[in-house]
């Protein structure tokens, strides 16, 4: 079972597409809207260092962007 959490905006394409990406595989997907959670946001900067959507965390791992391939070689 792969440990996804995608965070994103309400105003944010790229966060779209992540989704839909991994909606197509089938993946299941814990979303967390930073614009919506404060908390949660400040947690994501201090984690990562970056500001930017969507950051997703797979497996532990963070893929910044959208970027297909790259949250494909992490999933299990």
């Amino acid at each position: 079972m792969n440990d996804i959490t995608v965070y994103t905006t309400d105003t944010c394409p790229y966060c779209v597409h992540m989704k839909n990406f991994l909606d197509s595989k089938g993946l299941p997907y814990k979303e967390v809207n930073v614009q919506r959670d404060q908390e949660a946001a400040q947690k994501l900067v201090e984690t990562t260092g970056q500001m930017g959507v969507p950051q997703t965390n797979i497996n532990g791992n963070w893929v910044l962007g959208f970027d297909p391939e790259t949250a494909l070689s992490y999933l299990k």
